[in-house]
């Protein structure tokens, strides 16, 4: 399920931010360091989250742990998703 994830969030990556070109866009890359994403991409790639899997995410979820590489986000959703990380009091 976590390759879906990643897919899925590639997809938008891709779509939105590399005007559709993945050349060099690994599951680990890390999206801040790389140019990918500045802080408005980041803003856009929580709410493309939140829509996609009917979550909120807490500004204080925001961090480089859960959202800087489609592994970290995969695996943010994923625990997310299983109760693993329960949901913040917004």
């Amino acid at each position: 399920m976590q390759q879906d994830y990643i897919e899925k969030t590639r997809s938008f990556v891709v779509e939105n931010f590399l005007f559709g070109d993945a050349d060099g866009l690994s599951d680990t890359t890390s999206l801040m360091e790389a140019g990918i994403i500045d802080s408005t991409g980041i803003l856009e790639l929580v709410g493309f989250l939140e829509t996609s899997y009917d979550i909120k995410i807490a500004d204080s979820e925001i961090v480089p742990e859960n959202m800087d590489s489609l592994q970290a986000i995969s695996s943010f959703i994923s625990a997310r998703l299983s109760g693993r990380v329960p949901e913040l009091e917004l």
